[in-house]
């Protein structure tokens, strides 16, 4: 298991940007897919990004061109880009991390778009 904590989150306006950041106790190398999840109040929590070992990676439709996800195994990090941010993008991000059978979930950072 890694522990994974998120930083990054805020309040902004739409069309600004922001970049959350998931910081992993160990090395991230040999996670099998990490990425990042988000909860609207009195929603499901839904996927929103991944990306794989080998760096494959994938989107919710509603983000696509807007989201960006990468990892630095060098720095045991996993970042989400968010640029264009709209009103509808407001949640608790959770950042996720897969290792064989195991999946390890941080503990949320706040992102809320003011219109």
């Amino acid at each position: 298991q890694v522990q994974l904590v998120e930083s990054g989150g805020g309040l902004v306006q739409a069309g600004e940007s922001l970049r959350l950041s998931c910081a992993a106790s160990r090395s991230i190398a040999d996670c099998n897919a990490m990425g990042w999840y988000r909860q609207a109040p009195g929603r499901e929590r839904v996927m929103v990004a991944t990306i794989t070992r080998g760096g494959s990676t994938h989107y919710v439709d509603s983000i696509k061109g807007r989201f960006t996800i990468s990892r630095d195994n060098a720095k045991n990090t996993v970042y989400l880009q968010m640029n264009s941010l709209e009103p509808e993008d407001t949640a608790v991000y959770f950042c996720y991390a897969v290792t064989g059978i195991i999946t390890s979930w941080g503990q949320g950072t706040q992102v809320t778009v003011s219109s």
